[in-house]
């Protein structure tokens, strides 16, 4: 199995936000030769001019030859596009290499585009990822897998270059499935966060002080930890932005939808966010929710 993770040759499809660092981890900490193609060219320039590799025109041209091929692209329509559309790495994949989605994207897509893989005579995972861009530039995301554990076992240890937990959690889809859980319980609890700093604050308490005795105990989190300072400032660009919250928990409720799960907090803070689209804050990240009822009390 190791055999495969040495030197390989790998392709990156989607160089954003995320993909951009995922890249060059793959060829920085893994020695993979790697092949990058970006819709926008001038981002594949910029990526093999630091970090060498090659560029490709197409999702085609990159996947060609290549034994485990990545992509992070925006939605299922951008993945349809980079893998059955027009110049789609799926008609240049080679049998026997491996196709790596870490899109967060619908676990039907998932399913499809498993179906066509091995149809094809190729693997498929969808692997989201949980970390954000922090976790994408020091390499340490996690990663949710979904498809047959002997793929999966062949494509962790290049998956493992930008990763720093990397789990299969069953057959195609159940990785996009447990990003789900992910936003679900993120959603709720910044929300109550939000609330529990907007109380402090409102009851004349020092944040910081407050924090730094509950975070100790039950209440803790990593949302807690990280985030309270700069929601107490005000600052809210650190990270996953709320129009891309607002795509995932669309993919969330409509997934509820089918399997009958009840999320009324999940649907409620998703209205939330939406007002924070509404006062400007598409850009900012999650935690901006505490934005949203300083705007309603007429704090800021």
């Amino acid at each position: 199995m190791q055999g495969d993770a040495h030197m390989a040759k790998a392709a990156f499809i989607g160089l954003g936000v995320m993909g951009y660092h995922m890249a060059a981890h793959l060829k920085n900490r893994g020695g993979h030769e790697v092949t990058v193609y970006n819709r926008t060219a001038a981002k594949t320039d910029a990526w093999v001019a630091e970090h060498g590799g090659a560029g490709a025109d197409t999702p085609a041209g990159a996947a060609a030859d290549a034994d485990f091929v990545f992509a992070c692209v925006g939605n299922d329509d951008d993945l349809r596009a980079v893998t059955t559309g027009a110049d789609g790495a799926f008609a240049a994949m080679k049998k026997g290499a491996i196709f790596i989605d870490n899109t967060t994207a619908s676990a039907a897509v998932a399913r499809e585009l498993d179906d066509t893989a091995k149809a094809a005579g190729f693997g498929f995972i969808d692997a989201p990822v949980s970390g954000g861009e922090a976790g994408a530039v020091n390499g340490a995301l996690t990663v949710m897998c979904g498809g047959d554990p002997g793929v999966f076992d062949r494509a962790k240890p290049v998956i493992e270059s930008y990763a720093k937990m990397v789990g299969l959690m069953g057959p195609a889809g159940s990785g996009q499935l447990t990003k789900m859980v992910n936003q679900i319980c993120i959603a709720g609890l910044v929300q109550g966060l939000s609330e529990g700093i907007h109380f402090a604050k409102r009851a004349g308490l020092d944040v910081e002080a407050v924090i730094d005795v509950i975070s100790k105990g039950a209440a803790g989190s990593w949302q807690m930890e990280n985030r309270h300072k700069t929601m107490d400032a005000g600052e809210y660009d650190h990270g996953f932005a709320v129009d891309w919250m607002r795509k995932d928990l669309e993919i969330v409720l409509s997934e509820a939808d089918r399997n009958g799960a009840g999320l009324p907090v999940t649907a409620l803070v998703d209205q939330f966010y939406k007002d924070v689209q509404n006062m400007g804050g598409k850009r900012w990240d999650t935690s901006s929710l505490l934005a949203r009822l300083e705007r309603i009390a007429g704090d800021r």
